[in-house]
C-alpha cells in the first residue's frame, strides 16, 4: 500500500488482550459480552483509561474495555461514530488520528479471535461489515484475503502514515491462520479514510462479530474487532 497524504484543504478531519495464544499483546482488555447491538450506528464517547496495565499471562478484567457493538452478524455495516476536530495536532504534526500498531491474538477459552488497531490521538469513527469481496479504496481492485467470508473495516478520519508519507504501523504479519480469523490486508489510506480487509473462515456462514474500545495507560486508543470461533 502506498500511503497518500491527506489533502491540505480537508475539513474533516491505529492489539490484542494479554493472555492470547499469540506472541503479540495489544494491551486491550477482552470486552464484556453484551446483548447483540440493536442498531448498526451509535454515537460513542472515548473509553475511560484502565485502572492498571494488562498483566502478561492472564486476561485483564472485562471492565477494562467498552463494548460498542455486541455479538451479532451485521446485516449492514456496524458504525460507531466519534466527533473528531481536525487538525488534532498543529502543523507540522499529523492532522488526523494516526494508526500506530496492529496486533492479533486468539482467545480459545473465550471463544473468539481478535484484531486490534491502536491510534495516537482521539479515537476515530469506524465501521465493520461483511462484503462479498474487499476492494481497495479509489481503484476498486480486489484485495487478496484467505477465508470464505470477508469483513471490511474502515476508520475515519484517520491515517496510517506520517507527514513525510512513511507508514506509522509497520506490521509484517498479515497471514494469521487462527481457526476463524485467517488474515488481514490494507485496503486504503486516502483522504482521511483508512481501510482494511479481514479474511474469515466460517464454513460458509457469516460469523458474529463484536467491537470494543479501550485506552492504554500511555493514552493510546485501541479499537478491537472480535470474530466468534466457529
Amino acid at each position: 500500500m502506498t500511503p497518500r497524504r491527506v489533502p491540505l484543504l480537508a475539513s474533516l478531519a491505529v492489539l490484542l488482550a494479554a493472555g492470547c495464544t499469540a506472541t503479540n499483546h495489544d494491551g486491550a482488555a477482552p470486552a464484556p459480552t453484551t446483548a447483540p447491538g440493536a442498531t448498526t450506528s451509535a454515537a460513542a464517547t472515548p473509553a475511560a483509561p484502565p485502572t492498571a496495565p494488562a498483566t502478561t499471562g492472564a486476561p485483564p478484567a472485562a471492565g477494562d474495555g467498552r463494548v460498542t457493538y455486541g455479538w451479532a452478524v451485521p446485516a449492514v455495516p456496524a458504525r460507531v461514530a466519534h466527533r473528531v476536530l481536525v487538525p488534532v495536532t498543529p502543523a507540522p504534526g499529523e492532522p488526523l488520528p494516526v494508526l500506530v500498531q496492529i496486533q492479533v491474538g486468539d482467545h480459545p477459552a473465550e471463544g473468539f479471535s481478535r484484531i486490534s488497531f491502536a491510534f495516537r490521538g482521539p479515537t476515530p469513527s469506524y465501521q465493520v461489515g461483511y462484503v462479498s469481496r474487499v476492494e481497495s479504496d479509489g481503484g476498486g481492485e480486489p484485495v487478496d484475503l484467505p477465508g470464505d467470508a470477508f469483513l471490511a473495516v474502515r476508520f475515519d478520519p484517520a491515517q496510517g502514515h506520517d507527514s513525510s508519507g512513511r507508514s506509522t504501523a509497520q506490521a509484517p504479519l498479515r497471514a494469521i491462520g487462527y481457526p476463524t480469523l485467517r488474515g488481514w490486508a490494507p485496503a486504503g489510506d486516502f483522504e482521511g479514510y483508512l481501510s482494511f480487509g479481514l479474511g474469515v473462515r466460517g464454513g460458509g456462514a457469516r460469523l458474529p462479530v463484536r467491537l470494543s474500545e479501550s485506552t492504554r495507560p500511555d493514552g493510546t486508543h485501541v479499537v478491537s474487532v472480535d470474530v466468534r470461533r466457529s
